[in-house]
């Protein structure tokens, strides 16, 4: 299994906009120009974003992208899996049930699955508040202080 460009950027763009959340509208230009990616790489990424529901747009002079949720709500994997589709590191995996003819008798089947569980636990052990450094409020008044 291979990240894609595709992914790594949208992870990148998830975290710049998890960043620099005012409560409004962030220009693509702005996320781009931060990130050194093209805007135009980045107007075919944003609509596996949006459809996925993690990014809500407004067109105009004022418009831009924005998070539709905390940033401690999403997880990497959400991020990957929405550009990328299904994290398998080899393709008889990315159908559920498994659909190869020799699933029954391959040796080498519990392998592909252990490291399957490995990938997608670690990626959805990382949010995109960890990503973009987003350090978590205190809570006032918890046993911690």
């Amino acid at each position: 299994m291979m990240i894609t460009t595709k992914g790594r950027y949208a992870l990148r763009v998830m975290a710049d906009l998890a960043a620099h959340d005012g409560g409004g509208y962030v220009a693509l230009k702005e996320v781009c120009s931060r990130q050194g990616i093209t805007v135009k790489y980045v107007e075919q990424i944003m609509p596996y974003l949006s459809r996925a529901g993690y990014v809500k747009s407004f067109r105009g002079n004022s418009g831009g992208y924005r998070l539709s949720m905390d940033p401690s709500s999403y997880t990497a994997g959400d991020i990957l899996r929405s550009v990328e589709g299904a994290l398998s590191p080899v393709a008889c995996l990315q159908d559920d049930p498994v659909q190869c003819p020799r699933a029954e008798e391959c040796r080498t089947l519990p392998f592909w699955r252990g490291l399957e569980k490995v990938i997608n636990d670690y990626v959805d052990s990382v949010t995109l508040a960890d990503l973009a450094g987003i350090k978590e409020q205190a809570v006032i008044g918890s046993d911690s202080e």
